[in-house]
């Protein structure tokens, strides 16, 4: 990691306070997501109209880089179309597979921090778990409409 400080500080304020841990009544798409391997449990909330991620939260514990992931994760995708949120998400996984260019990975903003994580298997699973959970919305919502 180039700035390993940079990568701290951006962490620890997603963990320590993070902007979307908190719950959400109006969501109409909600799942749990649990990391078996360490514990983490996290429910992602979702309110999606016309399409559109319009709101999001999530609740749980677990580690920072779980906690941090998911809040970064949401930051990037509230105000998304499902379309654009699930390629963001692809994005992001092939980031963590050391699979996408550093031009891709701009777009994903503070949480590109997580780039260096495939180096740390333990921890994909912490890091991959909001993002696997919201695919799984969108995997569950279009299984529910066929």
């Amino acid at each position: 990691m180039a700035d390993n400080t940079f990568y701290n500080e951006i962490l620890t304020e997603h963990n320590m306070r993070p902007l979307y841990k908190h719950k959400l009544p109006e969501a109409n798409f909600t799942l749990e997501g649990i990391n078996p391997n360490c514990g983490d449990d996290i429910i992602l909330n979702l309110k999606i109209e016309d399409g559109k991620i319009v709101k999001g939260s999530f609740e749980g514990s677990g580690c920072a880089i779980s906690q941090a992931s998911v809040d970064m994760m949401l930051d990037l995708v509230i105000g998304k179309s499902k379309e654009e949120a699930l390629r963001i998400a692809d994005l992001f996984l092939r980031m963590i597979k050391g699979e996408a260019d550093e031009k891709e990975i701009e777009e994903l903003d503070e949480a590109s921090i997580l780039k260096d994580i495939s180096h740390m298997p333990a921890r994909v699973k912490c890091a991959v778990l909001g993002w696997h959970t919201m695919k799984e919305i969108f995997e569950k919502h279009d299984a529910d409409e066929k």
